[in-house]
């Protein structure tokens, strides 16, 4: 390998693994819970044998070796996947609904992920100074608060040290792990699926219970897939096969193999398996391993943010990039904080990484499901497959997806509806938002002025034209936008050069080349300009006017005014496109949006905002 390929590689290490890295801090724990106690050889041998076909199945096959190579313009994750097959196929509403929905659960993940984490880390703590348990909580939501706080300060400078301290926890449980194996080597007999089947049709309903500590081993899968873009698929695809899956298949064996040796799964399992003199430097890895993994689903949740932003599903949001090299190194206040009072309160509420568990699974569970049944459709349309193997290959996935689902649905009561409820939340959020949006786009383009009697009104009129150049953003595709005519209307002038420009959002990650920008005179020094963006773009209207200069459009760019709409949404009488209550929520997301002039980068010195009241 290259260089740059190997340091590709141990960058994915800090970055795309951090969750399911981690997750054998607490998977065990949780899923030798079922046994009640009796935890005979062939018991703890079929759990080992579910988690480690689960990885296989689930992380490998399905994940890194289908989802990869399904990929929307380099990009992945469920919104590039839903992006792909439901916006530029047919806009089919059932495919959206699916893509925003697992887009929605992924946020009550990444509220649960930073405390499970920590907590679980922390909890060492009970086996190396007993003395020392009441403080986990709190030294917990120090962590947590602190964690959150630097947020905003970006994780550039300390995101070089990510990938070798992960690389070095994995080697860490590795080596844990056959250290355990060599005290029992008979629990490699679990390689032998049988055994797994075995635990489930002959344990009844607490054998199906299982699947539900079971599958805390793929939590974090769902971010090979998403990351996909930052780093490509070969570093992903090499860290997961050499790194990643032996290190953490080794760590399940080792440590269902002190079980079998019978001693105590009591508390945690995991610190069970380090020598006494190295449990306190495994503690602080461990807990430095979860701040990354925690810092992988925050940052994971802002880029998610942003693509909801560009693609029109939420309102825009104040987004600052904290580092000029990595366009991924962003920071949306809003969701850090929001998830920060969230994470803290969830570490308060459930005190114990046990009872977090319960509240974990569903969410990414129901994510995984749905982006299975985004892969049929994808087997079908983009690889062209017949019927057969498409049913066959997807359908495997769901019936395991459901499997996983069913048995965490059972959790609802104990905490799973923590992210059900936070992902309703947001799910709600992102569909009154379109729709709002949608009605005041169509209330805008209702009886537009044609540009060619526009400025014939204006000659008649002899409207003054004073020097420079105006630009109007606009939402229409033609005609004279409103606020040019709301502004004429006030000020009874109008600059000798002027520009409409209207930026769209594609439903590809980036556009570039010819495709990004057209431009059109319409009238004497009347331009109107359409740029294309992709929903990983963010545009920048002042590089993009010195673009459109150099190909032809002849405004003075050391002369330019911005006008751009603020709507005030008021409510209508009667015939109103929404409900009520989704009106007076629409028009409050509408009153919070970040301004035009952060989101284009517009400089706010030569902007001018025209108020204007809009009832949908």
């Amino acid at each position: 390998m290259s260089p740059a390929a190997v340091a590709m590689t141990v960058g994915a290490l800090g970055v795309v693994f951090g969750d399911i890295g981690t997750s054998p801090l607490y998977t065990l724990k949780t899923a030798f819970e079922f046994l009640q106690g009796d935890a005979t050889p062939a018991r703890i041998l079929g759990i080992l044998s579910l988690l480690l076909w689960t990885l296989f199945l689930v992380t490998s096959v399905k994940y890194v070796l289908v989802a990869m190579s399904i990929d929307n313009d380099g990009e992945g994750g469920i919104l590039a996947l839903m992006s792909l097959l439901g916006v530029k196929q047919h806009r089919r509403p059932m495919i959206i609904i699916a893509g925003l929905l697992g887009a929605a659960l992924i946020y009550g993940d990444g509220a649960i992920t930073p405390a499970i984490s920590v907590l679980s880390a922390l909890e060492g703590l009970d086996i190396a100074t007993p003395g020392l348990q009441h403080y986990v909580v709190p030294a917990a939501v120090v962590i947590l608060a602190a964690l959150f706080a630097v947020q905003p300060f970006g994780t550039s400078r300390i995101g070089a040290a990510f990938g070798p301290i992960m690389l070095l926890w994995f080697l860490s449980i590795g080596a844990l792990g056959l250290w355990g194996i060599a005290k029992d080597p008979w629990v490699l007999l679990a390689i032998n699926p049988l055994y797994g089947l075995h635990l489930l049709a002959g344990n009844g309903f607490r054998g199906f219970l299982v699947l539900g500590g079971i599958f805390l081993c793929v939590t974090g899968a769902e971010a090979l897939y998403a990351d996909m873009g930052h780093f490509g698929r070969r570093p992903i695809r090499f860290a997961w096969s050499c790194v990643v899956f032996p290190g953490l298949i080794l760590n399940y064996a080792g440590q269902c193999a002190i079980a079998l040796r019978g001693e105590p799964i009591a508390n945690n399992v995991f610190f069970r398996l380090c020598p006494e003199p190295l449990l306190i430097p495994l503690i602080f890895l461990a807990t430095v391993a979860t701040i990354i993994a925690s810092q992988s689903i925050i940052t994971g949740a802002f880029s998610m943010t942003r693509q909801a932003i560009q693609l029109g599903w939420l309102p825009r949001l104040h987004i600052k990039q904290t580092s000029e090299q990595g366009y991924g190194q962003i920071y949306v206040g809003v969701v850090n904080w929001l998830l920060m009072v969230v994470t803290i309160a969830l570490t308060v509420l459930f005190h114990r990484s046990d009872d977090l568990a319960a509240a974990y699974g569903i969410a990414v569970s129901l994510t995984m499901l749905m982006t299975s049944f985004l892969l049929y459709i994808a087997m079908r349309e983009i690889w062209r497959w017949s019927v057969t193997p498409s049913v066959a290959l997807a359908g495997l996935f769901v019936v395991i997806d459901s499997g996983f689902f069913a048995a965490n649905s059972l959790k609802i009561a104990d905490g799973g509806y923590v992210p059900l409820l936070l992902a309703a939340t947001i799910y709600g959020l992102m569909l009154i938002w379109h729709r709002g949006s949608a009605a005041v786009a169509q209330r805008l383009a209702q009886a537009p002025v044609s540009v060619t009697d526009f400025l014939s009104d204006l000659e008649k009129r002899r409207v003054p034209r004073v020097p420079g150049t105006a630009v109007f953003l606009t939402r229409a595709a033609s005609g004279v936008p409103p606020v040019m005519i709301w502004h004429l209307r006030q000020n009874r002038a109008l600059h000798e050069r002027v520009l409409v420009l209207r930026v769209l959002t594609e439903s590809r990650p980036r556009v570039r080349g010819p495709d990004r920008l057209s431009i059109v005179l319409e009238g004497e020094n009347f331009w109107r300009v359409t740029a294309h963006f992709g929903f990983m773009q963010r545009p920048d209207i002042p590089a993009l006017l010195r673009e459109a200069h150099e190909k032809g459009c002849e405004i003075l760019l050391d002369d330019v005014v911005y006008y751009v709409g603020h709507e005030n949404i008021v409510p209508r009488e009667r015939g109103s496109a929404l409900p009520r209550w989704q009106e007076a929520i629409f028009a409050a997301m509408v009153r919070n949006a970040a301004h035009v002039t952060d989101y284009f980068r517009l400089p706010s010195q030569k902007v001018v905002e025209i108020g204007r009241q809009i009832s949908i």
